[in-house]
């Protein structure tokens, strides 16, 4: 049984449930439908749902919707995808916008107390007004109307009266305040664009900060759980849920029990972690986003891509990234992880669970000339050394090989332990063969090989435990199935391609390499694959079935990882 998980996140929910300030945990992961889920959202899918799961509470997933210029349903679905993919299910799919009203209702509240104002601002102005770090900011000109202006400027502005970014409502806080966050920030902008959900009936959006600690309330969070980033608007997190204060002014939420939505107002407490950051990729959106824009990766689940659709069809397991989240843990400390331990993950789950197949990725002929031209058999290999479960397959085996054409050479390098003219080295499971014969074209390249297999070398004869230096794998040419081999790499071919030393930028770090399809054979079984299925090809990698392309008729496989970390020896 494995031990309960223990950080600093999960001690503080133990606390609180100890000291009674909560009958049940309640938390949410709450993304933007900007953009595709990457790899850094495993460790908050991994912290939100798994928390409310390992305390007896739930976990919502809220679409934090608010800025609909940037935002599509295309990615509400990919999101809702990943997540269970992942294995996690919701207890409720919510999104920002069905508050909408709420939050309307809220900002006439805050304006009524005297904690907001409608500031005609320009946002250039606006950043004037705000001061440095080290300068206090200066307030605006329009920060004293009255309570009846703000709420008739409020009130035009949501009847659509104002052009975009003429107007906004600013929370009135403190313009000295050694935090920016809380110099009087925007609560609603102006924005004549339609929302996904909502069509044209909003002229005017709640900002994040606003949006996001009011949703928390609304649906009774008791953790709201995120990134550092977030640390510095904790603050003004608070100060907008306490101004507010839903629980004791239920009028506010009259919108939703017309939508038949549940209430459960709360005051969440805000908790920040540090981000999963990963070397030798780039996570920001805008990024990928043009990586995605400009054709130089196909698209957002192309399997170099960070994106969770991207590393799923590379062939990534749920139970892989959950276990390297869970090992890296929960810390407020900032730290780069080395991509070598997320791909030493996958390598260890796949060890464990994915099937071996044989497979030849640069096919050399091999032909046996001591078996008749019509020999056909059928050899018996278990699918997994190291699970009898797994049962075993039928592998053909006849006259002619394909094997692979780097498992021989004509003139060997020193420690050479493969095939060599006039030398033995033994087939996985077949016998030991030698060279005798190397045939060449017109041009003098090695298009085939002729040799010798050793009939007391086969499996069961007196032989076959004769000692021979090499084995290498093969497939059987008459049998064989041609298949498409896609050879996925890392992307970016330096470290931290975020890097913008000497004037390059993230674009000019690509990995040229990160991407090659050779024409391969694979044995039938592997050929029947279905989408997804994982297997080791073997002596060569862990390779999936294409989740788009694969057909048994025509199989496509892509290289999820290599047997061995071929990067530190670079590093």
């Amino acid at each position: 049984m494995r031990p309960a998980t223990q950080d600093f996140i999960r001690q503080i929910v133990r606390d609180d449930l100890a000291a009674g300030r909560h009958a049940s945990i309640k938390t949410r992961f709450p993304p933007e439908p900007n953009g595709y889920l990457h790899l850094g959202h495993t460790r908050a899918i991994w912290t939100d749902f798994g928390i409310a799961a390992e305390f007896g509470g739930v976990c919502n997933l809220r679409l934090d919707d608010t800025n609909p210029a940037k935002e599509d349903p295309e990615y509400v679905a990919a999101i809702q995808d990943d997540v269970r993919w992942l294995g996690y299910e919701w207890h409720d799919l919510r999104h920002a916008s069905d508050y909408f009203e709420v939050f309307y209702l809220a900002a006439e509240k805050l304006i009524r107390q005297g904690d907001a104002f409608v500031c005609d601002l320009t946002a250039e102005q606006v950043r004037e007004y705000r001061g440095t770090l080290t300068e206090p900011g200066r307030n605006s000109p329009f920060r004293n109307r009255s309570v009846e202006e703000n709420l008739d400027l409020f009130h035009r502005m949501r009847q659509g009266e104002f052009p975009d970014g003429a107007r906004t409502l600013r929370a009135k806080i403190d313009m000295a305040s050694g935090n920016i966050n809380l110099r009087d920030p925007a609560l609603y902008r102006i924005k004549h664009v339609a929302h996904q959900n909502t069509g044209d009936a909003w002229p005017i959006y709640p900002m994040y900060d606003y949006a996001h600690s009011l949703s928390d309330a609304v649906e009774g969070i008791t953790h709201s759980l995120c990134t550092l980033e977030f640390e510095d608007h904790r603050p003004l997190y608070d100060w907008c849920v306490d101004k507010v204060d839903l629980a004791r002014h239920p009028e506010l939420i009259a919108p939703l029990l017309d939508k038949g939505l549940p209430f459960e107002a709360s005051k969440p407490r805000q908790i920040e972690f540090s981000r999963l950051n990963l070397n030798y990729t780039v996570m920001s959106k805008r990024k990928l986003m043009a990586l995605v824009n400009d054709g130089l990766v196909d698209g957002w689940d192309d399997p170099r891509m960070p994106s969770l659709q991207g590393i799923r069809r590379r062939g990534y397991t749920p139970s892989a990234l959950k276990t390297f989240v869970q090992r890296l843990g929960l810390s407020k400390q900032n730290s780069l992880i080395d991509f070598s331990v997320l791909e030493n993950t996958l390598r260890e789950d796949l060890d464990a669970h994915a099937p071996r197949r044989m497979a030849v990725l640069a096919p050399l002929k091999f032909v046996l000339t001591n078996l008749d031209e019509k020999h056909e058999e059928t050899l018996r290999f278990a699918n997994h050394p190291k699970d009898e479960a797994q049962g075993e397959r039928n592998i053909p085996f006849s006259r002619e090989l394909w094997i692979e054409r780097d498992d021989f050479a004509e003139v060997p390098p020193k420690g050479w332990k493969r095939l060599v003219p006039g030398g033995e080295v033994r087939l996985r499971g077949a016998g030991i063969v030698r060279c005798d014969e190397v045939v060449k074209d017109a041009n003098g390249e090695i298009v085939e090989l002729r040799g010798w297999l050793d009939p007391e070398s086969r499996p069961g004869m007196e032989g076959a435990d004769r000692k021979v230096k090499g084995t290498i794998h093969w497939v059987s040419a008459r049998h064989a199935v041609p298949a498409e081999v896609r050879l996925y790499d890392r992307l970016f071919s330096v470290a931290n391609p975020d890097s913008e030393a000497e004037g390059k930028t993230y674009r000019d770090h690509l990995n040229p390499d990160s991407r090659q399809v050779v024409r391969a054979y694979v044995e039938p079984a592997a050929a029947d694959a279905v989408p997804e299925q994982s297997f080791q090809f073997e002596r060569l990698g862990y390779f999936v079935a294409d989740r788009k392309d694969h057909r048994s008729t025509t199989p496509v496989f892509n290289r999820s990882v290599t047997l061995r970390d071929t990067w530190s020896a670079k590093a």
